[in-house]
């Protein structure tokens, strides 16, 4: 997966549009304009504050499906990618939540995004949805069926989980690259808005030889800095909100803020690491 091809940059910052509920969902207020007009807002924000791409998800649709969303989100969220895509001109990204990777596919495909993100690809998850299977072999023949070549950034271990068995971090990203055919991996903290470890990121990259690695929550203007240190891009939301406040919508200033702090972060030279920094990165992490 070329980085620099899709983002125009080595380092991408991607900002999350958080859809307000969608139809058929708990939380629905039945005015699909409603969600438009926020997603063209936040989009907006996110492009003016100088992020390098898009993620659109259905993160107010909670509790989410373990499978296939109901065909009127995927009908939705067609519509309103297709909209933002003619809004910005950054590459845009689709998250059908919980796992639904082959709506997913299907939407950046037809609409012309360009990645999407898997929360469990391979591998069994244990989560508030149940017990969720990987998807990789459904979901990477029919990405060859629909003749795509939209990207899929997969989940490693992903938060509000646990897997079954006692995997470690090195074997469980080779195997999501490897045997799950992903173009990149995402790291991600226990919940939403808890970071990865510094030791973790520096596992999954050695893991991943040339593949990606992104921080997949938790990263704030404080802590960016470090946490880019061991991977190659960030997908960012929490932190860009109004007050840090996970419902609030966008704020341009917090989002040129955290990309103001990314990028110089990253001008600066890298310092060695410490010997206990380099023994633990030689070591497998035991996941409970």
């Amino acid at each position: 997966m070329d980085l620099v091809e899709i983002f125009h940059t080595p380092n991408p910052v991607i900002g999350v549009v958080h859809l307000l509920p969608l139809p058929t969902s708990p939380r629905w207020q039945g005015s699909l304009q409603a969600v438009i007009d926020r997603a063209e807002q936040e989009a907006t924000a996110l492009a003016s504050g100088g992020v390098h791409g898009l993620m659109v998800e259905n993160f107010f649709d909670a509790p989410f499906t373990k499978g296939q969303v109901d065909p009127a989100v995927v009908s939705a969220m067609s519509l309103i990618v297709h909209r933002l895509k003619h809004l910005v001109t950054l590459p845009i990204g689709v998250n059908v939540l919980r796992n639904d990777g082959r709506s997913a596919i299907a939407i950046a495909t037809n609409v012309g995004a360009s990645f999407i993100r898997v929360n469990v690809l391979t591998g069994v998850m244990a989560t508030d949805q149940g017990l969720i299977e990987g998807c990789a072999h459904e979901l990477l023949r029919y990405r060859r069926e629909l003749g795509s070549t939209v990207k899929i950034l997969a989940d490693v271990l992903v938060k509000h989980a646990r897997p079954l068995g006692s995997p470690n971090l090195t074997t469980a990203v080779q195997e999501t690259l490897e045997r799950g055919l992903a173009d990149g991996v995402i790291l991600s903290g226990w919940a939403t808005g808890s970071p990865p470890s510094l030791e973790d990121l520096e596992l999954a990259r050695a893991a991943a030889k040339d593949r990606p690695v992104f921080i997949g929550s938790g990263a704030t203007i404080d802590n960016v800095g470090q946490l880019m240190r061991a991977a190659d891009g960030v997908i960012v939301a929490s932190s860009l909100k109004r007050r840090g406040q996970i419902e609030q919508p966008i704020d341009p200033n917090r989002v040129s803020q955290f990309v103001e702090a990314m990028q110089e972060s990253l001008a600066q030279p890298e310092e060695m690491p410490s010997m206990p920094s380099m023994m633990i990165s030689k070591s497998p992490r035991q996941f409970p």
